[in-house]
């Protein structure tokens, strides 16, 4: 920029009359140096409206082109020869290939280790692994071997249907199918269970129909508050199996391990009753 004014200011260079330039010409050049190709086609875009003459304006295109060639930036010479920091530089290479190479190589590929899924309540110190099947369903688990049934089934495996009432076996609320057979939950512990088919309320319907033990406890209303029902209706599907008298007695003596603190008993053996007819 300074070598164009400096261009423009040559004695030879000015016409024959004095003009000023527009001085937002001056602006737009004050700023960083352009490519010059651009440079040269803003120069002539300006000078090309017939401000100077023709001589004139051929020494303005020739000095433009000849700054703007200079103003190219050169290719970077590469040495005809070696020199000693050439030398050092191409050494320093080799050898960092060489040393790193055999690493590279030698370096063991490790395998990803598969993906194994953690096992419930296996971080508890003294648990054992364990597989319990309910429901039809195998359950990978981990429990203290006093953990009984009815805690396994309601605080581990989230199978709320059984209920604990005495915590003792004298109510029969926690009743359960081990084999098809029922068996108070709360009295057993969950390792003695191992390879055993267990059966909890939540699996007693099947394909979404109900049980006829079920379905009769709704028609004869065999429940007030409902929290003993799910071991009075386990109690009754069982006793479905087994051997037990025709009458009423006969049936009240086969339930008596379920206590329902309302009293519904009436309700409950005819529901039964009505299972039983049904079967």
């Amino acid at each position: 920029m300074p070598r164009i004014r400096r261009i423009l200011n040559q004695r030879d260079f000015l016409p024959s009359k004095r003009y000023f330039l527009p001085l937002i010409f001056l602006q737009e050049y004050d700023a960083p140096w352009p490519t010059p190709k651009a440079s040269l086609r803003m120069w002539k875009s300006v000078f090309n409206s017939g401000l100077l003459e023709g001589a004139t304006m051929a020494k303005i295109d020739k000095s433009i082109t000849e700054i703007a060639e200079e103003e190219q930036p050169k290719p970077a010479e590469t040495p005809d020869r070696f020199t000693r920091r050439f030398f050092l530089s191409q050494l320093g290479t080799a050898s960092l290939a060489v040393t790193t190479a055999p690493l590279l190589h030698s370096a063991p590929v490790q395998e990803p280790e598969p993906v194994t899924e953690a096992i419930p309540g296996a971080d508890v110190p003294g648990a054992v692994p364990m597989v319990l099947n309910i429901n039809g369903k195998e359950h990978h688990i981990a429990l203290e071997p006093r953990v009984t049934l009815l805690d396994a089934l309601r605080e581990n495996l989230q199978l709320p249907g059984t209920k604990k009432g005495c915590d003792h076996g004298q109510c029969g609320a926690c009743t359960v199918h081990v084999n098809g057979r029922r068996v108070n939950s709360c009295l057993s512990f969950a390792i003695m269970h191992q390879g055993d088919k267990i059966t909890t309320i939540e699996g007693l319907a099947q394909n979404g129909d109900l049980n006829p033990v079920q379905a009769a406890f709704l028609e004869h209303d065999g429940f007030q508050c409902g929290y003993c029902t799910s071991g009075q209706i386990m109690s009754a599907a069982a006793l479905l199996k087994e051997p037990c008298g025709q009458d009423d007695a006969a049936v009240r003596e086969c339930m008596s391990g379920n206590i329902c603190r309302c009293g519904a008993y009436n309700n409950i053996v005819a529901a039964v009753q009505s299972a039983r007819r049904g079967a």
